[in-house]
């Protein structure tokens, strides 16, 4: 950690800092993303618009994954009328990130009321040992920002505040947070620092966010103020999937299924869309897990 904001040597990319304030109950974080961003889109063609959001998405899930305290991931999901049905990011504990749209293969705008009009966002928080739990939010055409500004805004919990940008080879973003009354106790003086604090944020133009290292950016903001920015941590790309939970999801087609695809095919090909591995399993494969009697079925 250090206790003061000099300017850094080193863009930082595929990183996220936390930083405090030392004079005012708020924390913050920041993100910029590039060749994790960049690994993604090159699974997939999608158009320029549908990549802007989707950069939105992965630099908003690593922020908001900052404040988990607890392992596992959180996941963002928007579903809407419009050109991207729908379209999902999320980040773990250990800022592994992955993202996909679907059905956004015919999309050829560029804002958010024609990509994901009529939308709803969903927030889950999802723990590895423990219950999830899953927030909803009317998707405002204005950004994604705005729509997890409301999001907290309706929800009793502490004030939080974001600023995203993406252009399609980059990502970035800021969230700031309030925290409980520790430093200071009086409601007028935390309003105020708050407000401070966001006002600051607000300037940022969006090629800042992508073209300055956090440290550089966070210097320039809050240059007047006593800030302490901890450590980066590094951000990448890495898919869950696996051989065994893509049986299991093979296995939740029922035996019947699973028989008639082997009659018909011969070997089943199951493709994971994060990161278009491919899983392939024959009658060998499935015979123990299908049961003897039925596998008996498929000769």
């Amino acid at each position: 950690m250090t206790n003061t904001l000099t300017p850094a040597t080193a863009t930082e990319s595929d990183s996220a800092r936390r930083f405090l304030f030392e004079e005012a109950d708020i924390r913050g974080e920041s993100v910029r993303l590039t060749h994790s961003y960049r690994e993604i889109l090159t699974l997939h063609q999608y158009a320029p618009g549908v990549a802007r959001l989707l950069g939105e998405f992965l630099a908003a899930s690593v922020l908001l994954s900052s404040t988990l305290k607890f392992a596992g991931k959180l996941i963002l999901q928007a579903r809407s009328d419009g050109q991207v049905p729908l379209l999902m990011a999320e980040c773990s504990d250990q800022l592994h990130i992955r993202g996909i749209a679907r059905g956004a293969e015919q999309a050829t705008g560029l804002e958010n009321s024609l990509l994901l009009a009529d939308g709803q966002l969903v927030i889950t928080i999802d723990p590895d040992d423990g219950q999830r739990y899953q927030g909803i939010v009317m998707l405002e055409e204005e950004s994604l920002a705005a729509s997890i500004d409301s999001y907290f805004a309706s929800s009793e919990q502490l004030g939080t505040r974001l600023w995203l940008a993406a252009d399609g080879e980059q990502a970035g973003g800021i969230l700031l947070q309030q925290l409980p009354a520790q430093l200071q106790a009086a409601p007028s003086v935390r309003r105020a620092q708050w407000e401070h604090a966001c006002t600051l944020a607000a300037t940022t133009r969006p090629e800042e966010l992508l073209s300055l290292a956090p440290t550089e950016l966070l210097r320039r903001l809050y240059h007047e103020d006593k800030v302490s920015v901890f450590e980066a941590r590094t951000v990448q790309f890495a898919c869950t999937c696996s051989r065994e939970r893509t049986l299991g999801a093979l296995l939740s087609l029922g035996n019947e299924e699973i028989i008639s695809l082997l009659r018909e095919m011969g070997v089943i090909t199951m493709d994971c869309e994060f990161c278009n591995m491919q899983y392939h399993f024959d009658e060998n494969d499935l015979e123990s897990v299908l049961g003897g009697g039925e596998s008996k079925t498929l000769h």
